[in-house]
C-alpha cells in the first residue's frame, strides 16, 4: 500500500520538469522533497522562508534535513511583521501569512524558471482549522499539493518518509510561533522571540512535544502529561528563567499539550 502511494507521488511530481519544494524540514515537505529530488534531480530546489515566526533552531534543522535529502536548499528571508494583516494577528492570520509567502516563492520561480510549487499539505489537514490552504487554492496552477491531491494522510506520510528513510518521519508538527498568540493580540519582534526563547529552553532540557503560549505576559505551558513530572522538577530554574526574559507569571495548563488549542476559542464561539 504504501509503496504503491510512493510510486504515485513519482508520477505526479514527474509529471512537473522542474519545481520549487516549500520546504519547512518537517516530514511532509521533507517527504515531498525527498522525491522531487529523486525523480527531477538538480531541477528540484528546496526552499525556506524565513521569518521572525521561524524558530532558529527550526531553519538549522531544515538545512540539516536539505543536507540529507542532497537537494540543493536556498533560505529566503520576509519581514513577516511589516503586513498590518498578520501582525493584527485575526483568525486568517496564516491566510495573509501564507499569500506572502507563496509570492515571494513565486518570484523565486519565476526567477529561475521553475515549472511548479510544490507544497506538503496532506489529507489530515483537512480536518482542522487551516486558514493557510484559502491562499494556496487562490494560487491556482502555480501550487501543487501532492500529498493532498493524492489523499494522503498524516499517518502515511510518516510511513512513507520513514519507508524513504527520512529522519524526520516521527517528527512532531511545530507550527510557527505566531500561533503561541490568542487571536486579537498583537504579533511583535520582542514578543514572538520570548516565546521562541522560552520553548527552546524546555527543547534542550529534552522535552518534546510541547508548547508555551503566551497570554499577555502569563506563560501557559502545554506539554504531554507524562512529562508534567518532569516539568516540576525543573520549576524553580524553569520559572527563574521565564521570569528573567520578561514572563509575569509561569503556568502549567492541566489539559495537556495539544496541538490548536488556540483555536479552541473559535470552535467554542461557533457553538453558542
Amino acid at each position: 500500500m504504501i509503496k504503491s502511494k510512493i510510486e504515485q507521488l513519482k508520477k505526479d511530481i514527474g509529471s512537473y520538469e522542474s519545481a520549487l519544494v516549500a520546504f519547512s524540514g518537517g516530514v511532509d515537505s521533507a517527504t515531498v522533497a525527498f522525491l522531487a529530488h529523486e525523480i527531477l534531480g538538480d531541477k528540484a530546489i528546496a526552499v525556506t522562508v524565513n521569518t521572525h515566526s521561524f524558530p532558529d533552531r527550526e531553519l538549522k534543522a531544515a538545512k540539516e534535513v536539505a543536507a540529507e535529502i542532497g537537494i540543493e536548499h536556498r533560505v529566503l528571508d520576509l519581514n513577516e511583521l511589516s503586513f498590518p494583516q498578520i501582525t493584527e494577528n485575526s483568525p486568517e492570520r496564516c491566510y495573509y501569512c501564507k499569500k506572502e509567502i507563496l509570492a515571494l516563492m513565486d518570484q523565486f520561480r519565476i526567477k529561475h524558471g521553475m515549472d511548479i510549487i510544490l507544497e506538503g499539505s496532506n489529507s489530515s489537514d483537512l480536518l482542522s482549522y487551516r486558514p493557510g490552504k484559502k491562499a494556496i487554492d487562490e494560487a491556482g496552477n502555480i501550487v501543487h499539493s501532492p500529498l493532498m491531491a493524492l489523499d494522503i494522510s498524516k499517518k502515511e506520510v510518516r510511513q512513507i518518509a520513514s519507508e524513504l528513510g527520512l529522519s524526520v518521519a516521527e517528527q512532531m508538527p511545530s507550527p510557527c510561533l505566531a500561533s503561541r498568540f490568542p487571536y486579537g493580540d498583537k504579533l511583535t519582534e520582542d514578543g514572538i522571540k520570548k516565546v521562541e526563547l522560552a520553548e527552546s529552553f524546555l527543547y534542550d532540557k529534552g522535552l518534546r512535544g510541547f508548547r508555551v503560549r503566551d497570554h499577555k505576559g502569563i506563560a501557559r505551558i502545554e506539554v504531554s502529561p507524562d512529562d508534567m513530572s518532569e516539568l516540576l522538577d525543573i520549576k524553580e530554574e524553569l520559572v527563574s528563567y521565564f521570569k528573567d526574559i520578561g514572563f509575569k507569571y509561569v503556568t502549567l495548563d492541566l489539559e495537556g499539550f495539544r496541538s490548536g488549542s488556540m483555536d479552541e476559542v473559535l470552535l467554542s464561539q461557533k457553538d453558542l
